[in-house]
């Protein structure tokens, strides 16, 4: 298969079309379980990742609610690249005029295994140099590159030989949910809070009534996660960058009827979170919980207190409920004979 087999652009918004997502190792299901959710015709499981089928629409309901996802890629083509002139002759047919503006910034990222195109960074530039050669010759202009937070992200990936190239719908980590106003030394990521709470049951202990407790909370990520899910918030709503936004085809209406839809179901269901409860013996990890939890909006249902484990009792008028926690390791927090005597106590 060769550059001839770049599929054709600017499909219709309703018409079907490849998505992948990919996402931690371990919660492959759980996300096929939201793309199902959010409208997805067909759903396949990968390793670290789902293969779905769907409509623009559908992929802007996984940017916006999914909890475990990494990414949404849109895939462009797919080629054969075993040389760097392969993978530029394969980048430079896809028509990039339908999907990027001159006067909009550009980042390329790459990701590489098993393939005799070795070095990511090169690869990035040779797809760089086709899209911007391209918009030179189409658009009498091209793109500015910017690293961080660009109009549109550009994804390359090359197996063996066969190089895919996507649109990164969301741009950046979907973890990155915005609500982190401040970090600890090794905070959890977001998505695999969620996806921990999602394991132990969360969503059916949190319709009933029961109560979640972190006596580790750190900054408050299981604490902010756990809300969320119970209050059916869709974790999206407190980011401001996505991928698309800056993507030619983007459905601006579109969106805003979805974040619309989001905004009156979190107001309707908000009433429904029961006690989510934190405690840390580190203050200055109590005090980011709290700016975080307040960033996210929960500052009145995420109730933190500064309390070493030892002093460890259940809340007031609870006979049960969850109590959840990542405690250090070693890796990064916990080293020698304090992560001893923690795990004794």
């Amino acid at each position: 298969m060769g550059p001839s087999s770049v599929p054709p652009a600017s499909p219709p918004l309703a018409v079907s079309r490849e998505f992948f997502c990919p996402c931690p190792l371990g919660v492959e299901d759980l996300l096929a379980e939201e793309v199902r959710g959010a409208g997805a015709e067909t759903v396949a499981v990968t390793r670290a990742g789902v293969r779905f089928r769907g409509s623009i629409e559908t992929a802007l309901r996984v940017c916006l609610w999914s909890r475990v996802a990494s990414r949404v890629l849109l895939p462009l083509a797919t080629f054969e690249a075993p040389t760097p002139e392969a993978l530029y002759a394969g980048a430079a047919s896809i028509p990039w005029e339908e999907h990027l503006d001159i006067t909009r910034t550009l980042a390329v990222q790459a990701n590489l295994s098993a393939s005799r195109v070795t070095h990511n960074a090169y690869a990035a530039l040779k797809v760089k140099d086709a899209i911007v050669d391209r918009q030179r010759e189409q658009c009498g202009g091209r793109s500015s590159i910017r690293p961080v937070r660009p109009h549109v992200k550009v994804d390359l990936h090359i197996h063996r030989d066969v190089a895919t190239i996507s649109l990164d719908l969301s741009g950046e980590a979907l973890s990155h949910r915005g609500y982190r106003v401040q970090g600890g030394e090794a905070p959890l990521r977001e998505n695999l809070g969620a996806a921990m709470l999602l394991r132990a049951g969360w969503p059916d202990l949190a319709r009933q009534g029961a109560p979640l407790l972190d006596p580790m909370c750190g900054t408050g990520t299981l604490l902010i996660e756990g809300a969320l899910i119970a209050g059916e918030i869709a974790p999206g709503l407190t980011r401001h960058y996505f991928g698309f936004l800056g993507w030619e085809q983007f459905p601006r209406e579109l969106w805003l009827r979805v974040v619309r839809e989001a905004r009156a179901h979190a107001a309707a269901k908000r009433g429904q979170i029961p006690r989510i409860i934190g405690a840390d013996a580190d203050p200055g990890a109590v005090a980011a919980a709290v700016a975080n939890a307040a960033a996210a909006g929960l500052a009145d249902v995420v109730k933190t207190v500064v309390r070493p484990i030892a002093e460890l009792t259940p809340p007031e008028g609870v006979a049960g409920g969850l109590v959840v926690v990542n405690p250090p390791y070693g890796h990064r927090l916990g080293r020698g004979g304090d992560l001893e005597a923690l795990y004794t106590t």
